[in-house]
């Protein structure tokens, strides 16, 4: 007997959820479930895609898809328990909101190039913030739980679109340099103060962000990049070492850099 009713495609999960969340009769773990308690879930599996799309495995792409799927549905259904609004509800106001903010594809905008596309996605949403009311600020509606990377990013957006910002990223790079000399002098520092050397350290990541959004690199995937490469390269010297039977710790930093070098150099 099957649960869908053969049903299939988002129907068919729309069904499973409706069933997982049976008063009499469903999962007791998704019926303990609430908007606030699946939040942790959601934010995992939006990495987990992430991950997946970073690795490149097709089949984990899909299966990481489908789970991140099922946090949305789950809301839905939560809400839909409480008659605020339905999955459809939410599918529709989002298609109504991509016409909205493209008249180039569904109006009569004649913008064309990736700049001006840009620049009318960002005015769109500005007036969608102003005639929501209570917009004070241009950091406006920007949650503050965000990723401190996808917060950054966001703030300098918002700052650059009311005028703050250079104009090319030869400042951008000099910044960067002065942030790091902050950091320096606060090392040199006799007596150290590890507040204000925390301030100064998180002024060069915020420089640093501020370089990859000139030079239009996502700071999130670079980074994600590399720590998957430094990740790799690490677990393959490890492999080595694992040959000769010995262990990281047992080699000293000059022996440990050696294999680096040998393990990079097989890569690139």
């Amino acid at each position: 007997m099957t649960t869908t009713n053969n049903l299939s495609g988002v129907a068919a999960l729309l069904e499973v959820m409706r069933r997982l969340r049976d008063p009499s009769g469903g999962c007791p773990w998704d019926l303990k479930q609430t908007m606030t308690s699946l939040i942790p879930y959601t934010i995992e599996e939006a990495y987990e895609v992430a991950a997946a799309i970073t690795e490149g495995d097709v089949a984990d792409i899909k299966d990481e898809l489908g789970d991140l799927l099922f946090q949305v549905v789950f809301y839905a259904q939560l809400s839909e328990e409480s008659a605020q609004f339905s999955f459809d509800d939410v599918a529709q106001q989002t298609a109504d909101k991509l016409i909205r903010r493209h008249p180039h594809v569904f109006g009569d905008s004649t913008t064309q190039t990736d700049e001006e596309i840009k620049a009318q996605w960002e005015q769109i949403k500005a007036e969608e913030r102003a005639n929501k009311g209570g917009q004070d600020s241009v950091f406006h509606g920007i949650p503050d739980n965000l990723p401190s990377i996808l917060m950054a990013l966001k703030l300098q957006k918002r700052a650059a679109n009311v005028g703050f910002d250079w104009d090319t990223i030869a400042p951008v790079l000099a910044k960067i340099r002065e942030e790091i000399e902050e950091v320096e002098a606060e090392l040199a520092c006799k007596e150290r103060d590890q507040q204000a050397l925390e301030a100064e350290i998180g002024d060069v990541l915020f420089a640093v962000v501020n370089l990859a959004r000139h030079a239009q690199v996502n700071p999130e995937h670079a980074l994600r990049r590399t720590n998957l490469k430094f990740k790799q390269r690490f677990q393959a010297i490890e492999k080595r070492l694992n040959i000769s039977k010995q262990r990281p710790e047992d080699l000293s930093l000059e022996e440990l850099e050696a294999h680096w070098q040998a393990v990079k150099s097989e890569s690139s």
